[in-house]
C-alpha cells in the first residue's frame, strides 16, 4: 500500500536534515542520481531570466543547476508538502545568498502555478501523490507556450524478476517508496498533457525522464 499523505510527511520530516547525505549513499549502487538530476534540468532548456518551478523540491538539491540555467535574473519556485524539508531548503538559500526564490509550503495539486513560466521540474518526488495526474495536468496549463516539463521519477523495470522489484522498492522504502507508487505512470499524463514529449529509462528501467512541451 501507498504512504498516506501524512505518513509522506513524517518520514521526510525525520530525514530532512541528513536528506542530502542519505539520497547520495545511492552512489555506492550505482545509481547516479545526481546525473539523472542534471539530465532534467538541461532538458528544460531553460533560459536566463526565466521563472521555473519545482515540484516537490525537498532541500533544494537542484537549485544549484536552476539558478546556473536562470541566472540572477530569472526567478525560482519551490513547492514541498514538507515544512522540515523546505527549512533545509531556506538554509540552502540563505547560504548561497540567492534573492530570486520563494518556497511555497503547501499540496502540489492545490498550487496555483503562476502565468506562462519557462519550466516545471519534479525529480523523484510527482510519484509520491496520489494526485500526479492534476498536477502535471495543471504545470501543463501554466507553461508558455513551447516551453517544457520534465519528470524525474521512480518506476517498475518491465522485465524484471519480481525479487528484483522487490529489492528496489525496499532499497528505497526510506524515501517514502511502494510498489504501488512505482507502478503509478506519470510518464503517461506527460504524453496526455503535452506535446512533443519525449521519455529515457535509466538504471536498468528503474527510473525514467519524461519531457513535454506546451502546446500552442
Amino acid at each position: 500500500m501507498p504512504f498516506p499523505p501524512h505518513a509522506v510527511v513524517d518520514i521526510y520530516r525525520r530525514r530532512a536534515r541528513h536528506y542530502d547525505v542519505s539520497a547520495n549513499l545511492y552512489y555506492l549502487l550505482g545509481f547516479r542520481e545526481y546525473a539523472y538530476r542534471r539530465k532534467a534540468v538541461a532538458a528544460l532548456k531553460l533560459r536566463p531570466g526565466d521563472t521555473v518551478v519545482e515540484i516537490g523540491c525537498g532541500t533544494g538539491l537542484n537549485f544549484s543547476l536552476l539558478q546556473a540555467a536562470i541566472g540572477p535574473a530569472g526567478r525560482l519556485i519551490g513547492v514541498d508538502l514538507t515544512d522540515a524539508m523546505l527549512e533545509q531548503a531556506r538554509r540552502r538559500v540563505r547560504a548561497q545568498a540567492w534573492s530570486n526564490v520563494e518556497l511555497v509550503h503547501g499540496d502540489a495539486a492545490k498550487y496555483e502555478f503562476p502565468h506562462d513560466v519557462a519550466g516545471v521540474l519534479s525529480t523523484f518526488a510527482i510519484s509520491l501523490s496520489a494526485d500526479y495526474d492534476r498536477i502535471i495536468q495543471r504545470a501543463a496549463a501554466a507553461l508558455a507556450v513551447g516551453r517544457r516539463c520534465a519528470i524525474l521519477d521512480l518506476k517498475q523495470p518491465e522485465h524484471a524478476p519480481p525479487w528484483l522489484v522487490k529489492l528496489g522498492v525496499w532499497l528505497t522504502r526510506p524515501f517514502a517508496v511502494s510498489l504501488d507508487i512505482t507502478g503509478r505512470h506519470a510518464w503517461e499524463s506527460v504524453e496526455r498533457y503535452l506535446v512533443n514529449t519525449s521519455y529515457q529509462e535509466y538504471y536498468f528501467g528503474f527510473a525514467y525522464l519524461a519531457v513535454g512541451e506546451a502546446p500552442t
